[in-house]
């Protein structure tokens, strides 16, 4: 099991790493990487977080504790 939640806790961090180059590729060439808009993704779910209210509000603070570093 350590071995396992090593893995993934390597595999975000890298993701991690990797989605700020990606946003700044996006926004020097305006083209994607790999088709994936991720800018156009943050914005469609900040969106759907903004018309869901409190609930959005509650989901965003939930999200928000898995990235916090302790």
């Amino acid at each position: 099991m350590n071995y396992f939640t090593g893995f993934l806790g390597g595999l975000v961090s890298i993701m991690m790493a990797i989605i700020p180059v990606i946003i700044l590729w996006t926004l020097l060439t305006g083209t994607t990487i790999f088709k994936m808009d991720v800018i156009g993704n943050f914005m469609a779910m900040v969106t759907a977080l903004g018309n869901a209210g409190f609930v959005g509000l509650i989901s965003l603070l939930f999200v928000m504790y898995f990235f916090i570093k302790k």
